[in-house]
């Protein structure tokens, strides 16, 4: 029984697996960079004494991001198309001689990247040299008009059947135009991108001494539309915050926050029709947000040649007795069944799979939230968000359902069958409400989550209990109390997109290594590895100290319980030597520092003794600045990224 379930269970992965790579390998996305040249963009910024603080021209900066956005793109969305388009330069080629959009040149081609791309992009960035013949501006610049209709050109012929594409726009210039004929001639190019659904991400550039202005013109021209599912439940964040002001470069770089990995793009996993009632039905997505990531092989590559080359595939089956090639018509799928072997042809399978009916969510019934216990999710979940493809009015009653749900703390019983040759599976409908972030941001949308639930072959019994299980005092639960406190995250939650998976990574990594023809890393950066230094210097103590009551508390129950289970009390390592019954020394607290007094006048011993104490956090922002500014640290952030910043700085310190 076991065997067979977990067969099932391969098959439909195998299926799912199989739906996932088709859908998303039909949606591809275009991207291209247009990077204004102009004489204020070449421009370094002013010197500064901090560490952190921009050394490159805006123009140089926004090629390092395409650098770097190139090599994402390569790796995690190798069918994704990206080029570069330099406006208000000296020179005009667009390739193939054409010289039809004045002081516009095209730096790279809108093609799936290619490693000698990439080389080519590294070595402008890292040769300054070249970077100056290549970047040489043009007194009157470029027509923002003639900049639009070239991108339009380029979508047209590269990226025809594209459903997302995407202009990045970077320029410091808020009125690119003399005459109110020219802005009406930029309004109208842009919306001819619109209507071929390409969306317009600016990123502006504000200098020391003139702040980008969107309302001058840019907010006529560019307003953000989502750019590859209409429907999809949460945008893509390059596109949800938009710059209000000079801020182009960091939202770049926010762009390029997870370079290497594997981004999974939200997009409709299925489109089906959510059935309330006989004769009732609305349109609904499904989307898998939440989804592991693996290495990714897209294709075999031969290295036993000469030049490496991608292997072409190909399968055919043969008989064992004559060795003859056996054609796909003549293959038949065999049941084992006492003894015999039962054989159904193509069509027989589809008719037996298909018994159950068309795909569809069916609601059959309503619970309440409670019955379904956390461990009743034995596979992914799927988040459901209305469409108005099929049904108008969807949305209506889909936010009516969803709202009631909520109110009433119930969930909806479904018959869900995902797609064709599927089986048949019973779910949860459970309603989820809204999340923002502390900006005020959409972080997750209200809808509707699909959780399957266990057939009666899934569900096993706990193992036996012990008679006497062992429990805690009141003592030790303060005590654990305290180092629970001391190891709170910056903020107190777990943000997953600041860990990314030092595996993942490291695969990368290695790929563009070796792609690039570059030096092979031979130490892998994991931000998973936990700080011991930082938890010793906070926690250290009172973890010793709990160890120590523990065993003096539960030595000899804890051997008596783990005897019911057949296993030998394992030996705590305690904090004092074993040659004698040594008491306990005790601790002397130290006095806590007032934290009442200016960042600057706090030394680095008090500040250390503050963090040793886990006062910290309850430093106020004001002081941490103060702290950070005197010694010519970053002081800009929230508390909890000051408070990380300040740590790293003890940390480096020594302290």
């Amino acid at each position: 029984m076991a065997d067979a379930q977990d067969r099932k269970l391969g098959e439909e992965e195998e299926e799912e697996e199989e739906l996932d790579e088709t859908s998303y390998k039909s949606i591809k996305d275009a991207v291209l960079f247009a990077i204004d040249v102009s004489p204020t963009m070449l421009e370094s910024p002013p010197a500064s004494d901090d560490r952190k603080a921009d050394r490159d021209s805006p123009t140089a900066a926004a090629l390092k991001c395409a650098y770097q956005l190139m090599q994402q793109r390569i790796i995690s969305n190798p069918t994704d198309m990206m080029g570069i388009l330099l406006f208000g330069t000296e020179r005009t080629d667009l390739k193939d001689g054409d010289s039809t959009f004045q002081n516009c040149y095209l730096l790279s081609d809108l093609d799936v990247p290619s490693a000698q791309d990439v080389k080519r992009l590294r070595d402008l960035v890292e040769d300054e040299e070249e970077a100056q013949k290549l970047l040489k501006p043009n007194e009157d610049g470029a027509s923002i008009a003639t900049v639009l209709f070239c991108a339009n050109q380029i979508f047209t012929t590269k990226a025809p059947n594209f459903s997302s594409r995407r202009l990045f726009l970077v320029t410091d210039n808020d009125y690119p135009v003399k005459v109110k004929q020219g802005k009406d001639a930029a309004v109208t190019r842009a919306r001819d991108l619109y209507d071929l659904g390409c969306t317009i991400d600016l990123f502006p550039i504000s200098r020391h001494d003139h702040s980008f202005d969107r309302t001058r013109f840019y907010d006529d021209l560019v307003y953000p539309t989502s750019p590859s599912d209409p429907d999809a439940p949460v945008a893509i964040s390059s596109t949800t915050k938009v710059a209000k002001s000079g801020e182009g470069i960091s939202l770049l770089r926010q762009l390029l926050s997870s370079i290497n990995s594997k981004a999974a793009a939200r997009r409709a996993l299925f489109s089906l029709p959510l059935e309330l009632g006989p004769g009732l039905k609305i349109s609904v997505k499904g989307y898998l947000l939440l989804k592991r990531q693996e290495h990714a092989k897209s294709c075999y590559v031969w290295v036993g040649g000469e030049k490496t080359q991608i292997v072409q595939q190909s399968t055919s089956h043969m008989a064992d007795d004559t060795a003859r090639v056996v054609e796909k018509t003549e293959l038949r799928k065999a049941y084992k069944f006492g003894g015999d072997a039962i054989t159904f042809t193509p069509d027989e399978i589809t008719q037996i799979r298909q018994c159950f009916g068309d795909p569809v969510i069916r609601i059959i019934g309503f619970k309440p939230i409670s019955c379904v216990p956390i461990w009743a999710n034995t596979n992914k979940a799927t988040f459901i968000y209305p469409s108005e493809a099929d049904f108008i009015g969807s949305t209506r009653v889909f936010s009516a359902l969803q709202q009631k749900l909520v109110k009433s703390k119930m969930m909806g019983l479904v018959w869900f069958i995902a797609r064709r040759n599927a089986a048949p599976t019973l779910c949860a409908l459970l309603p989820s409400e809204e999340r923002t972030d502390e900006d005020g941001e959409q972080m997750m949308p209200p809808g509707l989550w699909l959780v399957p639930l266990p057939y009666a072959d899934d569900i096993r019994q706990f193992p036996e209990q012990p008679e006497s299980p062992l429990r805690t005092t009141d003592a030790l639960t303060d005590k654990m109390r305290i180092i629970m406190e001391q190891l709170q995250l910056p903020g107190g939650v777990y943000d997953p997109s600041k860990y990314p998976n030092p595996d993942l990574q490291w695969f990368y990594r290695i790929l563009q290594a070796m792609a690039l023809d570059e030096d092979i890393p031979t130490q892998p950066v994991d931000r998973t590895v936990p700080r011991y230094k930082q938890i010793d210097k906070r926690c250290g103590e009172y973890i010793e100290d709990y160890g120590r009551t523990f065993e003096e508390t539960f030595t000899e129950l804890s051997r008596n319980s783990l005897a019911v289970r057949g296993k030998s009390a394992a030996k705590r390592r305690t904090a004092e030597p074993e040659d004698g019954d040594k008491p306990a020394k005790k601790v002397k607290a130290e006095p806590k520092v007032k934290t009442e007094i200016s960042g600057d006048g706090l030394t680095d011993q008090q500040m250390a003794l503050l963090n040793d104490q886990g006062q910290i956090t309850k430093t106020t922002v004001a002081v941490l600045k103060a702290y950070l500014g005197a010694r010519g640290q970053n002081a800009t952030g929230k508390k909890a990224e000051l408070v990380e910043m300040v740590q790293q700085y003890l940390e480096s310190k020594g302290l």
